[in-house]
């Protein structure tokens, strides 16, 4: 469990560890990244560097924190890989259920496999499900997520790789957008963040702005047309 500086979480949790490339999203993945440097600096967690691991004695740590946080789930990993076990993803939940005064914001790429579990999951409200679409190809994602129990559903579309003009919200309580950082980050374009923008708006869905990346992120900052977007899905 550590501080995370993700603008819409607090901190991180991560009970599995490494995954594999499965979408034009994945290209630069941080947390590939991250994972050779933490294998490089000696750390006991991640010496089988980004190869996935199951991490069953830190799957209690939200117990341990008494406070209300916002605790993003598998920021290095996807609970949803196809080879964590469903005895271990619902170990998991288990845990999600047992600490109400948390909310836990799951995010995954694996969205048909995230269906075929949900029924064997136990949803209760603090758990927020997501699934990233970068660019129209895997906008099927979004359908996938609809027909999960979670009460809760968000989109993360970031890295935003392209235009989607046709967002499918039905269903959807909160959208993050973002644009890729890094040196090797691909260029995202205002129009595209601005007609998302939009369709929130329609559909009175939260709409969060995280960033808008590049080079130096922290310097083109997270303004969209002078105002910076911090909505959160409405848990009344």
């Amino acid at each position: 469990m550590s501080i995370s500086k993700i603008e819409w979480t607090e901190v991180t949790w991560n009970p599995t560890t490494g995954c594999n490339k499965v979408s034009a999203g994945c290209k630069n993945c941080y947390a590939e990244a991250f994972s050779k440097r933490l294998k490089g600096m000696g750390i006991e967690k991640y010496q089988n560097g980004f190869k996935l691991t199951l991490h069953p004695d830190v799957i209690d740590f939200p117990k341990k924190l008494k406070k209300p946080h916002k605790i993003f789930v598998n920021s290095m990993s996807d609970l949803f890989h196809e080879k964590v076990p469903l005895e271990f993803i619902q170990k998991v939940f288990k845990v999600m259920n047992d600490c109400p005064q948390h909310i836990f914001q799951v995010l995954t790429k694996r969205a048909e496999r995230l269906e075929e579990l949900s029924p064997f999951l136990n949803w209760s409200d603090n758990i927020w499900m997501g699934v990233s679409v970068e660019n129209e190809k895997v906008q099927n994602r979004i359908l996938h997520l609809a027909n999960t129990q979670a009460k809760i559903k968000f989109l993360s579309l970031e890295p935003l790789l392209g235009s989607l003009p046709n967002l499918n919200l039905n269903k959807i309580d909160w959208v993050i957008v973002g644009g890729e950082s890094g040196t090797k980050s691909r260029k995202i374009e205002k129009s595209w963040v601005e007609e998302i923008h939009l369709q929130c708006v329609k559909n009175n869905v939260a709409f969060f702005f995280k960033q808008w990346g590049g080079m130096n992120k922290k310097a083109n900052g997270r303004e969209l047309n002078g105002k910076t977007y911090s909505e959160m899905p409405n848990v009344a």
